[in-house]
């Protein structure tokens, strides 16, 4: 064992910034440079008396006697980088990062507090930035290089420390000196940015800044009516106490989400969590030791929601929630702030009106509508008149000021009288939801019939939508007009509307929930909602069966697109499947929509990492009664069987196979037969029935082959050589594989080309060419990383385990197996070999690695990302 300093040292800790971005860009250049930034780093790291502790990809550890020496050393380091010139006229950037401490030695290594303070500093930094902690630059100080000084960067908050931390940055005469924000925790944040000014509520930001405060207050709900402003309060509020929360603020829009399940996939999205880690645990795990502010907005329809909060709340105790919701959640230590309307003038002078934030909210809307609006004293009692006909509520104030931009403060006043006279003699609901609800409607009824028609059908939408999908479902009431744009510009001048930009750059219009809730009471009042939401399902059909074609072609903006549209899905889906006893007219006549629909989103649900949410639709759309057989019913059983099989579920799912296979022949449907056979072949292989699942894969093949269809001939051929793989046969096994290949390269499947690929690197690994097989893998790892597949990416961890696990590397070997088998128990998708797998690995290492070490390198795994093991792999 090496002879290690210890006492007082400078811990170094650097690596490039946008290492695989480079490794996509260079290609096989990238070794190159990866070795001449090696030789760089080490030169420089011996000029300071440097001790190399660790390397890793592009990573290095390095600790040194004297704080100086570590700056000496980190100063030449980064002249060295800029002088060299590197392939492709690319920039190798490495961050830098350095602190002073104790550390304690063990086995070899360092470990304690201050060698994560050091890792954490360069992991704030930017390419081409050496940071300093404090207790460095103290004893660097006076000794500093000449041409080189510090700039002091302020106290920043980093992960996982209690605290802040203050920072200086070395600067280095010749090279760049200004960059970005540190990138330390605390400026993560998801919040909108506002498009106007907050009015009116500077006391209750403040109150609520003080009172959300951890440990002592952790949960506090904006409660109120809708159109009270309380998601505009929420978020001016988080962005004032993000400072307070090193770990990130969360902003999580949930009025299109229905259920529990959901709800934590929102969020687990937000917080940017990989597919493969959207399980309640992993994303409990992920905020479990952060200080984090998540802002859940619109949760009053969210059956369970109390449960998500208490879970969270329980798992994260540094961690607070904001909450906007109609009513409170109930669940202990919640703290409700009540979010009143905004404050009305007491009189009609402009002297009084300037002070109310509700005449002062008006003026800022019709200002923006008509620049040279102004208050005076002719209009000033119109406008407190106005503002108080709609109780000051903030959403109401905003919709009747866009209207100023064609009528006069006086005409404006006539019309919310009569419409608040006329709507007055409701009185089922709280006079301030009634005035809200008549504001909307009043500026609803400023609207031509052609424009109210228009805006009722897109309340069928959830999460918004694009133009063509508008037009769609607007039908004949769009037909008239060249563009559904111009129909959308007049809501949005009306304030009926939102406008973001959707994927690609294409418009997306929105409506706030509150409005959205108007316009679906207007359909169902007009007897248009069984009919509107019929052509929306139907539309959103079409575009899952496109999407299921195109991910054939490019899996990536399938992915993408059917992603932006998860919410319409399930809109779909949920009307799809209401009682027959809810069904109107067009209810008969949807009856399979269901179906087709959950069918058509198998290859999302099962690569998208939503397999038990496709479970879920699968599974009431089988459930309900009266279907006759067909190659629908087939297919979507056959889909269910299989998505059960990554459950583990294989007596189950070998029964719907068969269920599926028997419906197939029924029908004559020879492509929905042969999809169930290798459905079936695939729960036979899994309970172990080898020779089973064989000639189930060879009847399947044969009938693939007579079909024609390349895309599921592919998985055929896969599938069969998976089976003679299994039994020994190589060469058969080879030979099928690279049939598949050629299909799927043919296709410009990136998909099935990584899926097969890795097939054929698994199959080279057991059959003693692990070295071919280590090429190809590390050939993959970028292209199996931008498919965001969980079920690849852990098909994949698999076969790299395999394959340095057969180079002797049991190390490596024994950190997949546990990152694997994490990743599997977050999305609870159970490995039913598992046992069977380690035992054979365990047989392979045990000569090479102790039962101790192989144990502890397992657990270093389950405390990894699968693809951050496997990026490794690929840059080194």
């Amino acid at each position: 064992m090496r002879d290690l300093p210890t006492g007082t040292l400078s811990m170094l800790f650097s690596d490039i910034e946008g290492s695989t971005l480079l490794l996509t860009r260079l290609g096989p250049d990238y070794t190159d440079a990866l070795d001449r930034h090696r030789q760089v780093l080490r030169s420089a790291w011996a000029a300071g008396a440097g001790t190399e502790i660790g390397t890793e990809g592009d990573s290095f550890f390095v600790v040194f006697p004297t704080a100086d020496g570590a700056v000496r050393a980190a100063v030449l380091a980064q002249r060295g980088l800029e002088s060299q010139a590197w392939p492709g006229g690319e920039r190798i950037r490495v961050r830098i990062g350095i602190h002073t401490g104790t550390p304690q030695l063990h086995e070899g290594d360092y470990v304690g507090i201050d060698v994560h303070r050091a890792a954490r500093v360069a992991a704030a930094a930017h390419g081409g930035q050496v940071v300093l902690t404090s207790a460095t630059a103290e004893l660097a100080g006076a000794l500093l290089p000449e041409d080189v000084w510090l700039k002091d960067l302020g106290a920043h908050h980093l992960k996982d420390l209690p605290g802040p931390e203050r920072v200086f940055q070395l600067a280095i005469k010749g090279l760049q000196e200004d960059f970005p924000a540190l990138r330390s925790l605390g400026a993560s944040s998801t919040l909108p940015t506002p498009t106007t000014p907050l009015v009116g509520r500077e006391p209750a930001v403040s109150e609520l800044s003080r009172l959300i405060h951890p440990p002592d207050v952790r949960l506090a709900t904006l409660t109120g009516p809708g159109g009270t402003g309380k998601t505009r309060l929420a978020i001016e509020v988080a962005s004032k106490i993000a400072a307070s929360f090193p770990d990130g603020v969360y902003f999580v829009p949930l009025a299109a989400v229905g259920t529990a399940d959901v709800m934590w996939t929102s969020i687990a999205d937000v917080l940017a969590l990989p597919r493969g880690a959207r399980s309640p645990q992993r994303l409990l795990e992920q905020l479990a030791h952060g200080a984090a502010l998540v802002v859940l907005d619109n949760v009053e329809q969210l059956h369970g929601a109390g449960d998500v909060v208490t879970q969270l709340l329980q798992s994260a105790p540094r961690t607070a929630v904001l909450t906007t919701s109609r009513r409170p959640l109930g669940v202990p230590g919640e703290h409700l702030y009540p979010v009143p309307p905004l404050p009305l003038p007491v009189r009609s002078t402009v002297s009084s009106a300037v002070t109310s934030p509700a005449v002062e909210l008006f003026v800022q809307h019709a200002r923006s509508v008509r620049p040279d609006f102004r208050l005076t004293a002719d209009n000033v009692a119109d406008v407190v008149a106005i503002c108080r006909h709609l109780d000051g509520l903030p959403l109401a104030i905003e919709l009747s000021a866009a209207r100023i931009r064609l009528l006069s403060p006086p005409a404006l006043l006539r019309r919310i009288d009569q419409s608040l006279d006329v709507a007055a003699r409701s009185t089922q609901a709280p006079s301030r939801q009634r005035t809200l609800r008549n504001t909307i409607g009043w500026s609803y009824d400023l609207l031509s019939a052609q424009h109210q028609a228009f805006f009722r059908r897109l309340g069928v939408f959830a999460g918004g939508a694009d133009l063509d999908a508008v037009a769609a479902v607007s039908g004949d009431v769009s037909a008239s007009s060249s563009d559904p744009l111009e129909l959308v510009a007049e809501l949005v001048d009306a304030s009926l509307v939102l406008m973001s930009e959707g994927p690609g750059g294409e418009p997306r219009i929105s409506l706030l929930e509150t409005i959205r809730s108007f316009a679906r009471g207007q359909l169902r009042e007009a007897d248009e909602l069984d009919v509107v939401h019929s052509v929306h399902a139907r539309y959103y059909l079409q575009v899952a069966e496109r999407l299921q074609q195109l991910r054939a072609v490019d899996h990536l903006l399938a992915l993408q697109q059917a992603e932006a549209e998860l919410d319409n899905f399930r809109e779909a889906l949920a009307w799809s499947l209401r009682p027959d006893g809810d069904r109107g007219r067009e209810g008969a006549a949807d009856a399979a929509i269901d179906l087709r629909l959950s069918s058509s989103l198998g290859w999302l649900w099962y690569t998208g990492g939503y397999v038990l949410e496709g479970i879920r639709w699968l599974e009431q759309a089988l459930d309900r009664p009266g279907r006759a057989p067909s190659g629908q019913l087939a297919e979507g059983l056959a889909l269910y069987a299989n998505l059960l099989i990554t459950r583990g579920a294989l007596q189950r799912a070998g029964e719907l196979a068969l269920e599926s296979l028997a419906t197939a022949r029924v029908v004559a449907d020879e492509k929905r037969e042969a999809y169930a056979m290798a459905v079936l072949g695939t729960a036979q292989l899994h309970q172990g029935d080898v020779h089973a699942a064989r000639q189930t894969f060879e009847d399947a093949l044969v009938l693939h082959r007579r079909i024609g269809d390349p895309d599921r001939l592919n998985r055929a051929l896969g599938n069969l050589a998976g089976v003679e793989e299994e039994l020994g046969n190589f060469a058969r096994a080879e030979e099928l594989t690279h049939e598949a290949l050629e299909i799927v390269r043919e296709a410009g499947d990136a998909h099935e080309v990584a899926v097969q690929s890795q097939n054929l690197a698994h199959l080279l690994a057991v059959s003693g060419r692990a070295e071919e097989a280590a090429e190809i893998a590390k050939s993959l790892v970028d292209s199996v990383l931008a498919l965001h597949s969980p079920n690849l990416t852990m098909a994949f961890a698999n076969t790299y385990m395999n394959i340095v696990l057969r180079l002797r590397d049991a190390s490596r070997a024994a950190q997949l197996l546990g990152a694997e088998q994490a990743m599997r128990v977050r999305l609870s998708l159970p490995n039913p070999h598992e046992d069977e797998e380690l035992a054979e690995a365990w047989a392979m290492a045990q000569d090479v690695i102790s039962a101790e070490d192989w144990e502890r390198e397992i657990q270093r795994g389950r405390e990894t990302d699968v693809e951050a093991l496997l990026a490794r792999l690929g840059a080194g």
